[in-house]
């Protein structure tokens, strides 16, 4: 496809409608920036939802993809390969746990992690057989499978897909006391993202993650953390938990685990919970295969260092201390976030957050919206000053011609 409108009308004409792209169509990247069919250059300010922590075509990343590929690829979970114990004990430690139960999508993993804490609510928790609750805030995004979606509080993502699955009670987020009050003997679980990247980058207040790791652990409840965007070094940290000292039941991660190049998710618990299952229960003929694992590996070696998760949380700092010199100025409403992660609340007057991305997009900055009036900055931590610093002064042109 020589031009970008060649391109569009050829995948919308061949491909379901499910998602609204803006009108770029890459064709290379590297590092923060990529490249159009037409060889317009852009800066990368989304990162693939967090999926590319660590840059377009990292060198240590495709050399490891690279390597496994000239060795085996998929052995599927029927035999034993030479890489998944190196990746499950790698993962486990920088988790802190004692195993691993590894799929490919986030969603995978989030439906892997339902089936795991009904599992556990039954059979170690005691909990009569088809009354297991799981706890879950308004305002989530874990995926979109039926099951997923049968507790998402979007209309987009919810209407006409029912009948819905039943088991979930949904409560307000960052409000323990409503929290408190919906956990029953027959609650097996409470599954939050410690921070909201689709709602907009919700940060819950001070305290909440701690006190809601205290009321599960009272009250014989599993708290799972959903950390597949909010992970793997994306707020500083290399989990958005240990902001403030929290260590879940269940970590589900993905996106970065396969940095930009494999999907790769997993769920990581104790043996307590994990130890449920027996084969045959559950599985994925993809997940855990030879090259997510080679990958995955890398990037888990990439985290031991430190240096990635250093470097969001000072690029973070920086980003934070300008977007918010942009807060009453009469563009910006609003900004949140944590470590190389904002969400950016566009007055109307200004456009909708879609607008202002399309604006962006003319000057060589690609940002996603959400929610109508919320533009999303996550670019990936390799990222340079400079670079970051043109990208918003790109923002700010656009905002002061809106």
């Amino acid at each position: 496809m020589s031009t970008t409108a060649d391109a569009i009308a050829a995948a919308e004409a061949h491909s379901a409608h499910n998602y609204h792209p803006l009108p770029v169509v890459v064709a290379t990247a590297e590092g923060a920036w990529m490249t159009d069919v037409e060889g317009r250059r852009y800066l990368d300010m989304l990162a693939g939802y967090s999926a590319l922590n660590f840059g377009h075509g990292n060198r240590r990343l495709i050399d490891a993809a690279r390597a496994q590929l000239e060795r085996v690829t998929l052995t599927s979970r029927a035999f034993h390969h030479d890489r998944f114990a190196e990746f499950c004990t790698a993962l486990t430690e920088l988790c802190g746990k004692e195993m691993v139960l590894p799929m490919n999508t986030g969603a995978e993993a989030v439906e892997t992690a339902v089936k795991t804490a009904r599992k556990w609510g039954y059979e170690v928790k005691g909990v009569p057989d088809g009354h297991a609750k799981i706890v879950v805030a308004s305002d989530n995004f874990h995926g979109r499978t039926t099951t997923i979606v049968s507790f998402s509080t979007d209309h987009e993502a919810r209407d006409h897909f029912g009948p819905y699955t039943p088991g979930f009670e949904i409560v307000p987020y960052g409000d323990l006391t409503a929290l408190a009050h919906a956990v029953t003997s027959n609650t097996v679980a409470v599954l939050l993202e410690p921070i909201q990247g689709e709602a907009g980058v919700l940060v819950p207040p001070p305290g909440y993650l701690r006190g809601v790791r205290e009321l599960t652990r009272e009250r014989n409840v599993l708290f799972m953390a959903d950390e597949i965007q909010s992970g793997l070094g994306r707020t500083g940290r290399t989990f958005a938990c240990e902001h403030e000292d929290v260590v879940p039941d269940v970590y589900v991660l993905g996106k970065a685990l396969g940095g930009g190049v494999v999907p790769v998710s997993a769920v990581v618990a104790d043996r307590d919970v994990l130890g449920v299952f027996k084969p045959g229960e559950h599985g994925s003929t993809f997940g855990g295969n030879p090259l997510a694992c080679a990958v995955a590996l890398e990037v888990i070696a990439m985290l031991r260092t430190g240096e990635y998760q250093q470097r969001a949380a000072e690029l973070g700092d920086h980003l934070h201390r300008e977007l918010n010199l942009l807060v009453g100025g009469g563009a910006v409403t609003a900004v949140r976030g944590r470590g190389l992660w904002a969400g950016v609340d566009i007055e109307p007057g200004h456009g909708t957050g879609r607008e202002v991305s399309h604006r962006l997009m003319e000057r060589g900055v690609l940002v996603k919206d959400t929610h109508g009036a919320t533009i999303r900055i996550a670019p990936p931590l390799v990222i340079s000053k400079e670079d970051l610093d043109w990208g918003l002064d790109q923002l700010r042109a656009v905002l002061a011609t809106g």
